[in-house]
C-alpha cells in the first residue's frame, strides 16, 4: 500500500495494451445484455462493434495468485495501492469518432489523470480518474474519462440518499435482473469482483444485501437504448453510478429526449423509483 501523500507520484503514469472484441466475445456480450425489446445485433467480425462494447476487449489475463480477495487484479502495477478495501467504477465520459468494428485490433493508451482524496456521507475515499483513447485500425477511436473510487468496506450496509425517478420520462421500459444475467456479464468482461457473483461474500464480506448488478452492464442498457430510440448512436455519452442496484429486482431504463432531439436524459430505476444510475447521451 502507499500512503496518499505518495499517491500523488501515480499521476501521470501510462500503460498502453493490444485487445479485440472477437465474435465469440460480442456473442457472449449480446446474450448478456438482450432483452425482449433490445435491438438485433450482428456480431460476425466486421460488424459494426456497438458502443461501449470495447469494454470487454481489453480482459485483465491476470493468475489466480495476483488476485485480491475481492477478485480484482492486485493493485500496484497501473492503479494505485491505496489503503482502500473496496474499489469501483463510479462514473465515465465518452466520445466516439467513427465506428469501431468486430474483430478489429484494437490500441488502448491510458494515463492516470488524477488521484483526488474526498469526504462523504460514507466516510474518506479517493478518485482516481483515467484516460483511455482507443484506436481501431482504420483510424476511428473513442476518448474515454473514467472514475474510479476508492472505499472503506462498512461495518453495515448504508444506501445513499435516494434519488427520484425521470420525470415524466418518454419511456419506461423493464430489463429482468438475475444471476444468470449477472454471471454472464461478469464472463463477457472477465470480471472477477466477487460481488457480481459470489453472495455469501457480499452479503458478509462487503455488507451488501444481494449481488450488485454491474455499473457499466447499465451504461450498456442505456446506450443502447438511446440508440434504439432516436436511431443513431450517440457521439458522446456519460454516466455516474448514483445508488447500488441488486440482483433482487429488476431494472427500469428510462429516458427523456431534449426538445430540440440533440440530447437524451437518462437513468436506471428501480421498481420502487429511485436511480441507480443516471446518463447523457449527446448528438451533436
Amino acid at each position: 500500500m502507499v500512503a496518499m501523500r505518495d499517491a500523488a507520484d501515480w499521476v501521470g503514469r501510462k500503460e498502453e495494451r493490444w485487445g479485440c472484441l472477437t465474435p465469440e466475445l460480442a456473442g457472449m456480450m449480446s446474450a448478456a445484455v438482450s432483452h425482449p425489446v433490445s435491438l438485433p445485433r450482428d456480431t460476425r467480425r466486421g460488424s459494426l462493434l456497438p458502443r461501449l462494447w470495447h469494454w470487454a476487449a481489453f480482459p485483465e489475463f491476470v493468475p489466480l495468485s495476483q488476485l485480491g480477495t475481492d477478485g480484482h487484479p492486485k493493485l500496484g502495477d497501473f492503479l494505485p495501492p491505496l489503503a482502500f478495501k473496496r474499489r469501483m467504477w463510479a462514473a465515465g465520459r465518452l466520445s466516439f469518432t467513427g465506428s469501431l468494428r468486430i474483430g478489429e485490433r484494437l490500441r488502448r493508451k491510458s494515463e492516470i489523470l488524477s488521484v483526488t482524496p474526498k469526504s462523504g456521507g460514507t466516510g474518506d475515499m479517493v478518485f482516481v480518474t483515467v484516460a483511455h483513447q482507443i484506436e481501431g485500425e482504420n483510424g476511428s477511436f473513442v476518448e474515454e474519462e473514467q472514475d474510479i473510487v476508492y472505499l472503506h468496506i462498512p461495518d453495515r450496509f448504508t444506501p445513499p440518499k435516494r434519488l427520484p425517478e425521470l420525470d415524466t420520462p418518454d419511456f419506461d421500459e423493464t430489463v429482468e435482473i438475475n444471476e444468470a444475467r449477472l454471471f454472464r456479464f461478469s464472463a463477457a468482461t472477465y470480471n472477477a469482483h466477487r460481488i457480481h457473483y459470489d453472495l455469501p461474500y457480499a452479503q458478509e464480506v462487503e455488507k451488501y444485501p444481494a449481488l450488485v448488478t454491474h455499473g457499466p452492464m447499465q451504461a450498456i442498457l442505456l446506450m443502447e437504448t438511446a440508440k434504439r430510440h432516436t436511431g443513431v448512436p450517440p457521439k458522446r455519452f456519460s454516466f455516474r453510478g448514483v445508488h447500488p442496484m441488486f440482483h433482487t429486482h429488476d431494472l427500469r431504463l428510462q429516458g427523456r429526449l431534449s426538445p430540440g432531439g440533440k440530447s437524451m436524459e437518462l437513468g436506471t430505476a428501480t421498481p420502487e423509483g429511485y436511480l441507480g444510475m443516471t446518463a447523457r447521451a449527446e448528438w451533436d
